[in-house]
């Protein structure tokens, strides 16, 4: 497979995987997946089952913090300060620097330096998820269980309950 034009964090991620043993390539999408609802649309899949990367700035040290959430689920910043300390919204320009990966790309593997990750409970509703693959355009298969062995991350309730 060779790897579209200006996608060096796709290919981090494809090697990363391939690394770690992981069954499923990273796929290229002819279409955005920059949202949990476009990549929801474009692979034919509930909203729910989108692995959703979500950075923040942790405040005391200025870590990059990784919430993995179900894409039917807003993440609650209080939820995830309660276990990381208190955090900061992260710009584009944070997020690219820190991670390695564009907003709306950022995978939950290979990044430039580890993240404080957490992955959050609700995503285990489902037996396939769906998560970003290093760019807008890439995506890749797994299951909550192999987001976890392929992350370490600790499993939390971070977040919102759905509004009725």
């Amino acid at each position: 497979m060779s790897t579209p034009p200006g996608s060096e964090g796709f290919e981090r991620v494809r090697q990363a995987l391939a690394a770690r043993g992981h069954p499923h390539a990273p796929l290229w999408l002819t279409e955005s997946a920059r949202t949990s609802q476009e990549a929801a649309d474009a692979l034919g899949v509930a909203l729910g089952q989108i692995a959703k990367s979500v950075i923040f700035r942790r405040k005391a040290d200025d870590a990059v913090v990784l919430v993995i959430a179900s894409g039917d689920r807003r993440v609650d910043e209080k939820r995830v300060a309660s276990i990381t300390g208190a955090l900061a919204r992260a710009d584009a320009e944070f997020v690219k620097a820190r991670t390695g990966f564009s907003i709306g790309g950022v995978a939950p593997l290979a990044h430039s330096a580890p993240p404080v990750t957490l992955i959050d409970r609700e995503l285990f509703r489902f037996a396939e998820i769906w998560a970003a693959a290093g760019h807008p355009n890439g995506v890749f298969r797994l299951t909550p269980d192999q987001l976890g062995a392929l992350t370490g991350a600790a499993v939390a309730d971070v977040t919102r309950p759905p509004t009725p």
